[in-house]
C-alpha cells in the first residue's frame, strides 16, 4: 500500500469514527425537549401534561399535579434589538403550562428604539390587566466587564427573589407556548444544575446555511455528551446562550455572571463554573420548541463569528492545529478524489469519496437531530469547514490588531 492510500485509509477510518460518534450522541445521549406534553403527565420532571385542551396563558392557576410548584423568572438582555423584540417577547407572553413567570427585560443602552418598543407590548399587556412584562434600564457598563455578563448579572439580581430557577433567552428566538415550562421540567428531569436547550438554527441566505450548521455538528460530532454529564472536569462543557435554564441556587453557588464577567463566550464559561461549584450540565435539543435567527446577514454572520472564534480555540497555536485537522478530513477529500481520478488513482480516488461521502452523512445526522435543513446543504459541508477555517483567521488578526467589536463596543 503507498503512502498516499494509506494516509486517505486513515483519514476515512477517522471521518468514519466520527460520524458514528455523531450517531450515537444523536440517537442515544443528546436530550430531547419534545414538542407535545405528555399525556399521562410527569411528575418527576417530563414534559407537563396538559388537562386543559385549550391551553391557558402563563399566569393561569396552576392546576394539576404536572404543572411546575415553582417560581420561574424570565430574563431577556437587550442591546439594539428593536426589530427583533417584540415576537420574542410575545412568545414569553404566550407561554403556558405553568406558573406565573416573572419576565424582565433589561435595556442595556439601546439606541434604537428598543426599550419603546418593549414599552408599547408592555402598555398592551396591561391594557389587558397584567402586570408583565418589567423593564429595567442598565447601568453603565463597569471596567472588567463584558455586556452581556453584566446585563445577565444585572437581570438575576431584578428576578423575583422567589424564584428558584431563572431562565435566560435571547431576543432573537422565538419560543413555543410550552417551552419554558418543558424546559424547567427537562432541567428537574436531568437533575441539572443548568440544561441547555438548543433551539432551531434559521439559516436563510447562503452564508447562514453553510456556517450555521456547523453549530450543532461540532458539538454532536466532538462532544462526548454522556461524559460532559458525568464528567467533574470544567473544561468538558458546552451550552448555548440563546436559551439557557439554570437552578438559582446553584447559579449563586457558581458565582452568577460575575465569574464570568470578561469572558466573550460567557455560555459556555458560565457552565463550566458550575462544573468548577460542584453543579451538573446538560444540551438538550429543542427544536421542536425554539427557534433562533441569529444573525440576518452574511455581515452580522462574520462579525458575530469573528468577535468570538478565538476565544473557541484558545491560543493561535490550537487553533491552527485544529482547523488543520478539520480541513484535512473534510475539506481535502473532495479534492483530493477529484486529482486521483484524473491521475488514474482509483483505490486513492474511492477512499478519498468515501470519506467525503462519511463527512456529508455526519452533517445530516446532526441536521435531523436538531431541526437542521439536510439537502443540499450537507453536500456543501467541505465549504462549510474551509469558511470556518477563514473565519478563525480574520478573529485572531482582528484581535491581534484590537478591532474587535459588537454593537458598538470594543471586545478585549
Amino acid at each position: 500500500m503507498t503512502a498516499g492510500l494509506a494516509a486517505t485509509a486513515a483519514g476515512t477510518l477517522v471521518v468514519a469514527a466520527l460520524t458514528a460518534h455523531t450517531a450515537v450522541n444523536a440517537g442515544r445521549w443528546l436530550r430531547r425537549l419534545p414538542a407535545e406534553p405528555d399525556p399521562a403527565g410527569d411528575p418527576a420532571g417530563g414534559t407537563p401534561a396538559d388537562p386543559d385542551p385549550a391551553g391557558d396563558r402563563a399566569g393561569g392557576t396552576p392546576s394539576g399535579p404536572d404543572r411546575p410548584a415553582e417560581r420561574v423568572a424570565v430574563l431577556l438582555p437587550l442591546r439594539n434589538e428593536a426589530d427583533r423584540v417584540a415576537p420574542c417577547l410575545r412568545a414569553l407572553l404566550a407561554q403556558r403550562g405553568g406558573p406565573e413567570l416573572d419576565i424582565v427585560l433589561l435595556d442595556d443602552g439601546s439606541t434604537d428604539g428598543t426599550a419603546e418598543v418593549v414599552r408599547r407590548v408592555a402598555a398592551e399587556e396591561r391594557a389587558a390587566g397584567s402586570p408583565r412584562p418589567r423593564l429595567v434600564t442598565g447601568a453603565p457598563l463597569p471596567a472588567g466587564w463584558l455586556g452581556k455578563p453584566y446585563a445577565c448579572q444585572q437581570l438575576a439580581g431584578h428576578a423575583d427573589p422567589a424564584a428558584t430557577v431563572l431562565v435566560f433567552v435571547d431576543a432573537d428566538v422565538l419560543l413555543a407556548p410550552r417551552a419554558v415550562a418543558a424546559a424547567v421540567a427537562g432541567l428537574r428531569r436531568a437533575d441539572v444544575t443548568l440544561l441547555s436547550p438548543y433551539p432551531r438554527i434559521v439559516a436563510e441566505t447562503a452564508g447562514e446555511r453553510l456556517v450555521q450548521p456547523l453549530l450543532q455538528w461540532l458539538w454532536l460530532t466532538f462532544l462526548p455528551l454522556r461524559a460532559m454529564e458525568r464528567s467533574r472536569r470544567a473544561a468538558l462543557a458546552a451550552a448555548g446562550g440563546q436559551f439557557l435554564v439554570v437552578d438559582r441556587a446553584g447559579y449563586a453557588a457558581a458565582g452568577c455572571h460575575a465569574a464570568v464577567r470578561d469572558r466573550i463566550l460567557e455560555d459556555i464559561e458560565l457552565a463550566r463554573a458550575v462544573k468548577r461549584s460542584g453543579g451538573r450540565i446538560a444540551l438538550a435539543d429543542a427544536s421542536a420548541l425554539a427557534s433562533c435567527r441569529m444573525y440576518g446577514s452574511w455581515a452580522q454572520l462574520r462579525d458575530g463569528y469573528t468577535k468570538s472564534l478565538w476565544a473557541s480555540f484558545g491560543s493561535p497555536v490550537s487553533a491552527a492545529a485544529v482547523l488543520a485537522a478539520l480541513l484535512a478530513l473534510y475539506t481535502a477529500p473532495p479534492l483530493l478524489a477529484v486529482a486521483a481520478a484524473l491521475a488514474g488513482a482509483v483505490p486513492v480516488a474511492l477512499l478519498a469519496l468515501a470519506g467525503y461521502l462519511l463527512g456529508v452523512a455526519g452533517r445530516v445526522l446532526s441536521a435531523r437531530r436538531t431541526g437542521g435543513r439536510c439537502w443540499p446543504d450537507a453536500l456543501a459541508h467541505p465549504v462549510s469547514v474551509a469558511l470556518l477555517g477563514w473565519l478563525t483567521f480574520r478573529s485572531y488578526h482582528l484581535r491581534r490588531a484590537r478591532r474587535l467589536s459588537w454593537r458598538g463596543r470594543p471586545v478585549r
